[in-house]
């Protein structure tokens, strides 16, 4: 626990200008989600509204990442590279993942958008994506464990037909990117590190249709399901509070793109 930083309520306050920052980015996002344009119009989009809102895109040269935003289309599963000859195409799902940086502290949140209308499968993985991330976050509380995280997702999305990428995780966040601890999307209720409120980190499941592993193309970033399945991920920043959490980087209105098939799943579940 000790390399674990609980965040004073101004420390809060920061992250929290920051996650608006980055909402206010990816909702302009939204609007811009296509058939026919690029990745690299998205990077250069992020890019440019990040530094007019007063902030700095986090990705940008992060162990020489090349871009601004991360970019993950169908079988890429994250760190997606933007690129002028990724050309969004109808059916398409893309995530795209925004992390800005104000005063030192980050905010970062991802959501998978529908690029046209998208297949059976393509909305399953994605909805399936969507709601992991919300059972993940509705465990969060002070005196509940990491591991009842992971475990309410892979629950719920191997019930479901998917599986959860190990690969990657969730991660501490504040003053540095990625910090203290680890949050993965798979585990045992009740095990792991037990919360505190002030703890903040990211939740961020990576589900796939088919296999759960992959692999990370020559490019030493873009990660791809190893069996061509598609891929979907949605991203929160939030805070660990007595009661619950507060997540940082709610939205204030749903996205066009992305929440449009709000009846997925019936209301009991």
């Amino acid at each position: 626990m000790s390399n674990v930083s609980i965040k004073s309520p101004r420390e809060i306050e920061l992250m929290r200008r920051a996650s608006e920052v980055t909402v206010a980015t990816l909702m302009e996002v939204d609007a811009m989600i296509r058939p026919g344009i690029t990745t690299e119009d998205i990077n250069r989009f992020v890019h440019a509204d990040t530094l007019q809102r007063g902030a700095r895109p986090a990705p940008l040269n992060y162990h020489g990442f090349p871009k601004s935003v991360c970019t993950s289309v169908n079988e890429v599963v994250c760190h997606g590279i933007p690129s002028e000859k990724q050309v969004l195409q109808p059916g398409d799902i893309i995530n795209v993942d925004v992390t800005s940086v104000v005063e030192g502290y980050y905010g970062d949140t991802s959501v998978t958008f529908y690029v046209g209308e998208p297949s059976p499968e393509a909305k399953h993985v994605t909805e399936v994506a969507r709601r992991s991330l919300d059972l993940g976050i509705a465990t969060v509380r002070e005196g509940s464990r990491l591991g009842d995280i992971g475990a309410a997702i892979q629950e719920f999305a191997e019930k479901e037909g998917c599986s959860v990428v190990r690969a990657f995780v969730g991660h501490g966040i504040g003053r540095i990117f990625h910090e203290a601890p680890q949050v993965s999307h798979v585990g045992q209720s009740g095990s792991g590190m037990r919360l505190r409120a002030g703890m903040c980190f990211t939740i961020e499941p990576m589900i796939n249709l088919g296999t759960y592993e992959v692999d990370v193309l020559d490019d030493k970033w873009t990660a791809v399901t190893r069996d061509g399945a598609l891929s979907a991920q949605f991203e929160h920043t939030l805070v660990v509070t007595k009661k619950g959490c507060e997540i940082l980087t709610q939205r204030p209105r749903a996205l066009a793109n992305s929440e449009r098939f709000s009846d997925y799943w019936p209301k009991a579940v």
